[in-house]
């Protein structure tokens, strides 16, 4: 995996082994924090889990800056927002774009769970993505190693570098395990 990216830190709770008095049924238990280093598809697979929990395909992006730094996370909203164009990684681009306060994400790299489609392809190529990491190939419906491959034309604005297969066992089981339960 080209390129350097700065972990983000997210605190996991776990019970405090220390004796707490008071014993009161229903009483919160008090927690301690440990500090666990979460890649950026990492962090995208939360996404995805998410997005399952929603009902949703189980798909998730983040965009993390020039500096590693993570600008903006999403997963799939389409079912709820009723738009066909929330997939989760125009949903992270329109975020990031926002929080950078331009139509360019110059120097920012997409973390996505799935292979984009055409659509969220061409997002990438007109928002300048430097990388795109992404975890399961899509045979039926990806944009970039099937179907059209979109940064392959020579009528392609911008093309990213790509790096497939970032985590694709536990986004590919993710998808067979959520479509199985539809079928």
């Amino acid at each position: 995996m080209g390129g350097n990216w700065r972990s983000l830190h997210l605190a996991t709770p776990t019970p405090d082994p220390s004796p707490q008095g008071g014993g009161e049924k229903g009483a919160a238990v008090p927690l301690s924090f440990r500090m666990t280093r979460a890649s950026p598809i990492d962090l995208a697979l939360a996404q995805a889990r998410a997005a399952a929990e929603r009902g949703e395909v189980p798909v998730g992006a983040v965009v993390t800056g020039p500096d590693g730094a993570v600008l903006a996370a999403a997963g799939n909203r389409t079912r709820e927002l009723s738009d066909p164009t929330a997939h989760a990684e125009m949903l992270a681009i329109r975020a990031a774009c926002a929080a950078l306060g331009s139509e360019r994400l110059t120097g920012c790299d997409l973390h996505v769970t799935l292979e984009p489609c055409p659509m969220c392809a061409a997002a990438i190529s007109f928002a300048r993505i430097r990388r795109l990491y992404f975890g399961a190939s899509d045979p039926k419906g990806g944009g970039v190693e099937h179907g059209p491959r979109v940064f392959s034309h020579a009528t392609c604005h911008h093309s990213p570098e790509v790096y497939g297969g970032i985590g694709e066992a536990e986004a590919a089981a993710m998808l067979k395990e959520f479509f199985a339960g539809r079928r």
